[in-house]
């Protein structure tokens, strides 16, 4: 009779540890998740170190969140300019959900920094391998960026075609088209994709002679392809 009292308090015991650690569990979760939402808003008001501060909080927390694995790899990419560093990140948070498009984008994009665009291409085909990733445009019209600088131009031009299908006001697309098109000597559609660019372009409104003066005070600090690629720009405006 003791044996079994003995057993039936074990039992309760356990299941009192169970109950504890899993509310231990959706604690830090609830605190990882409000230290997350604060980083994207830091980062959406350019506060970029709060932000990294934020996201390491919400990582320490909640090391299985693919959203702040994501979040802080973006910081690396975009912000510190550490591919490198990024490219982990976005690696771990693919770990944890093998179909989170949005890291395999991520992914592709970082190698396209380093100037790796087929190794690129094959995680933007990736991300785009799920039928449910919401915002396909993006992988997309990345993919065209690093098939045009691979000079496979009609690749290129069929990947933008697939992001305004889905964004039909994507601006970096039509820019895309527009390179593309000067490159293959299609000057027309070239100007015309250009113009429909500079038409949707919020900062421009269809202004031509200021998407020109922005682009060419842009080119003052640009190099490397930024700088070709607003060459290329500056030209075909003269079409």
């Amino acid at each position: 009779m003791a044996s079994g009292k003995i057993r039936v308090t074990v039992v309760l015991l356990a299941l009192s540890l169970i109950v504890s650690c899993a509310s231990t569990g959706m604690e830090s979760r609830r605190q990882a998740d409000a230290h997350y939402k604060l980083g994207v808003a830091y980062l959406g008001q350019d506060r970029i170190q709060q932000a990294y501060v934020e996201f390491q909080r919400a990582h320490d927390l909640d090391p299985h969140n693919k959203e702040v694995l994501n979040a802080i790899g973006i910081v690396y990419l975009l912000h510190f300019d550490e591919p490198a560093k990024a490219i982990k990140y976005f690696e771990k948070a693919a770990e944890e959900d093998p179909d989170y498009s949005e890291a395999y984008n991520n992914l592709g994009y970082s190698y396209q920094t380093l100037g790796k665009f087929e190794t690129a291409i094959a995680y933007y085909k990736k991300a785009l391998s799920n039928p449910l990733y919401p915002t396909a445009e993006k992988a997309f019209a990345n993919m065209g960026d690093s098939y045009y600088r691979l000079g496979k131009y009609e690749l290129a031009v069929r990947a933008f075609k697939e992001a305004l299908k889905r964004a039909p006001g994507l601006v970096p697309a039509y820019m895309g088209l527009a390179l593309c098109y000067n490159a293959m000597g299609r000057y027309g559609e070239a100007s015309t994709a250009m113009t429909q660019a500079i038409k949707l372009n919020p900062a421009y409104k269809g202004n031509a002679d200021k998407a020109a003066e922005d682009l060419r005070e842009k080119k003052l600090s640009a190099t490397g392809y930024e700088e070709q690629d607003i060459r290329d720009y500056l030209e075909i405006l003269k079409y």
